[in-house]
């Protein structure tokens, strides 16, 4: 096999969400890739392009964004290297608009889908529903966060967020995991659904109980303290929601 071609199916196999496929469907689909660089702020994918078309996120960051209520464009998910999401099927009386669009410069490869479920096929069926669970990206985890930020309070909000783009853009730190994207405030405010100033705020709170730290201008999740920080509101309150069933009831 000639290095280059090595070399892309290296490069393959550290994608994260396709990683579990075997070398030789990694060949066969860095052999059938259509691979363009999409520039930063440049549109990955919108509505717009088919569904029967995969885009498999080689290099950089992405994110995906959609309207608003008010028509604002809003982040609700940053995309790392892998197979990017599809977008969910639209919903009679509302417009979305979701739009995949690059954060940084950005490699990605195209293929037809149905190539690339064939090329999959080929495997077991656990390793079939990973394949799907990669194609449906983490909408699942949308919607579920905002169903529980509905209960949460803003510093438990940023918190949950911060734990996710550890796991997703983290890597290990002497202090704890350090992100590989920039955090920004924006970015961060629109992911909870806060205003930047509030975001800045409550960041440096954080800080001060050495919940998150920073290596250079990169930011560093103690995810330990996270999760305990977050595991001690929720006793408080239950506590708190007990307390006031007692009082009713008395």
């Amino acid at each position: 096999m000639p290095a280059t071609r090595i070399s892309a199916t290296r490069r393959l196999r550290g994608l994260k969400n396709i990683s579990w496929l075997s070398a030789r469907q990694l060949d066969r689909l860095s052999n059938a890739l259509t691979v363009s660089v999409v520039e930063k702020r440049g549109i990955i994918i919108d509505e717009k392009h088919s569904h029967d078309t995969a885009f498999v996120l080689l290099a950089g960051v992405a994110r995906i964004t959609c309207r608003n209520r008010k028509g604002a464009r809003t982040l609700v998910i940053m995309v790392a290297p892998g197979m990017i999401p599809g977008f969910p099927p639209p919903v009679a009386g509302i417009s979305y608009n979701f739009r995949c669009e690059a954060v940084t410069v950005c490699r990605v490869g195209t293929i037809e889908l149905e190539a690339f479920v064939e090329i999959s096929l080929g495997v077991a069926s656990a390793d079939f529903k990973r394949m799907a669970g990669s194609y449906l990206g983490r909408w699942d985890l949308v919607q579920l966060r905002c169903a529980n930020f509905m209960s949460c309070t803003l510093e438990e909000r940023l918190a949950l967020i911060l734990l996710e783009l550890s796991e997703n853009f983290g890597i290990p730190d002497p202090k704890g995991i350090r992100l590989t994207l920039p955090a920004r405030h924006k970015d961060l405010a629109e992911l909870v659904g806060a205003s930047r100033p509030r975001i800045t705020e409550h960041l440096m709170m954080f800080e001060r109980k050495h919940l998150i730290s920073r290596n250079s201008r990169q930011l560093v999740v103690n995810c330990e303290r996270l999760e305990s920080f977050l595991a001690q509101t929720h006793i408080v309150a239950v506590d708190g929601e007990a307390g006031r069933a007692r009082r009713s009831l008395s």
